[in-house]
């Protein structure tokens, strides 16, 4: 088990999608099409939940499962 493959809500949400594609199926269950919108390159994990009304924590703990990781934030 690898520490460097952990998503944070610190980090932009396009660079998790790129660099872990395994997580858009969770993006997807959330209801987030975060490919397509223009603010997944500039904005944090943290913050694109909020504005959808999602649960920072639980997001980050979903995609880090996507990745075989788990996150007890």
């Amino acid at each position: 088990m690898t520490t460097d493959r952990k998503i944070t809500k610190e980090m932009s949400i396009i660079d998790i999608v790129q660099n872990y594609p395994e997580t858009l199926s969770v993006f997807q269950q959330y209801g987030l099409g975060c490919i397509g919108c223009a603010a997944a390159r500039f904005e944090n994990l943290e913050a694109g939940a909020r504005v959808h009304g999602i649960d920072p924590d639980r997001l980050v703990n979903d995609l880090n499962k996507a990745l075989g990781q788990e996150n007890h934030a």
